[in-house]
């Protein structure tokens, strides 16, 4: 089927199938914009000058996949995840960068030359030679400083990072959110909510909240978005759901009248899970928690509200399929949904809810 969607001054078709049902809490339904994904691919002509590897390198030649985003100035920019033609072809065996496009329509992307935060050396070269810096999320501060969570990849452990910028092209790198913790994390979403007409991250009993993890979701809080407190578990895989593998935090949360709404990615298992779903696909679901308490749970959907359906989704070094979200934003009073597809591109969907939440 085909609708219509007016975006900002541009009348956009979109096209597929019947979208998912949500809850009257919920964000959607999102629909894909007709002949506009991917609106990031991989580029073989960009090179930039690694010090890691001491040579240049076509640091977005293979894949380019899992997009945060953010307005500023009022434009949509986006940081995705881009990996280089080094190491062996399989999944994690390559370098990864991140790139920034920027949009003034939220659709069609121009993007930056190189890589705005990579492997270098510099602090953090421990945690990030050689596998790099992975699966951002990105989030802006009252202050309008830039906050990022990232993956740290050494091809030993992944690490959940916090990086800092005022203008998403020059960064400061604060290493793990939570230092002590050795053990495997990443995937940290920040609470937010909405002023001047975007998301802002917003103190919830006087802290900022975090949802962060891949397996089990769990909490954090932390007092000025670098420094990060672990707290409790708050939401798990279900056997024979769309999430029975397992839950990953996906774009930053957003505090609305109902509560606060988390949109998450979750992985079918093999064997038990959903059988509407192929298995291992990723698709995405949503969860909601209590505005004053952000680790209590209140309701989850039971199907995904979007899963991987157009070639793009399926086409790609994950096989199986994702629609893995990583970036949300409130832009001219509709909602960006910006994710990965099947490890190799960014596609976007849209949304323009009646009532603003």
């Amino acid at each position: 089927m085909k609708q219509v969607l007016c975006v900002g001054a541009l009348t956009v078709v979109l096209a597929g199938s019947v979208p998912a049902e949500v809850p009257a809490w919920g964000f959607g339904p999102f629909v894909r914009p007709a002949s506009v994904n991917p609106i990031v691919a991989p580029n073989t002509n960009s090179v930039f000058d690694c010090s890691m590897r001491g040579t240049p390198v076509h640091w977005e030649a293979l894949h380019t996949f899992n997009p945060a985003a953010v307005v500023r100035d009022g434009k949509v920019c986006v940081l995705y995840r881009a990996e280089d033609d080094s190491g062996a072809t399989k999944i994690g065996a390559h370098t990864s960068r991140l790139g920034l496009a920027v949009s003034t329509d939220g659709l069609h992307f121009e993007r930056q030359p190189a890589p705005v935060v990579f492997p270098a050396e510099d602090g953090q070269k421990t945690n990030e030679w050689t596998g790099g810096c992975e699966d951002p999320r990105l989030v802006e501060a009252e202050d309008g400083t830039f906050v990022l969570t990232y993956t740290q990849w050494n091809r030993k452990s992944a690490r959940l990072a916090v990086a800092t910028s005022k203008d998403l092209v020059h960064w400061i790198k604060h290493g793990p959110a939570f230092p002590t913790f050795a053990g495997y994390n990443k995937s940290g979403a920040v609470v937010c909510g909405i002023a001047d007409g975007r998301l802002k991250a917003v103190r919830i009993n006087g802290k900022y909240w975090m949802y962060w993890g891949e397996g089990t979701i769990a909490s954090a809080t932390s007092d000025d978005l670098v420094h990060w407190r672990m707290g409790e578990a708050v939401l798990k895989a279900r056997p024979g759901k769309f999430d029975s593998s397992l839950a990953e935090a996906g774009p930053s949360a957003v505090l609305t009248a109902q509560g606060i709404v988390m949109l998450y990615n979750g992985k079918n298992n093999a064997t038990g899970g959903d059988p509407s779903l192929s298995p291992e696909v990723y698709a995405a679901g949503q969860a909601l928690f209590d505005a004053k308490d952000p680790a209590h749970l209140l309701a989850r959907t039971d199907a995904p509200f979007y899963q991987p359906e157009a070639p793009y989704e399926r086409t790609g070094q994950y096989a199986a399929g994702t629609t893995f979200i990583e970036g949300l934003v409130l832009f001219h009073g509709q909602w960006f949904l910006y994710y990965g597809c099947a490890d190799s591109f960014v596609a976007v969907a849209v949304w323009k809810p009646r009532i603003q939440g």
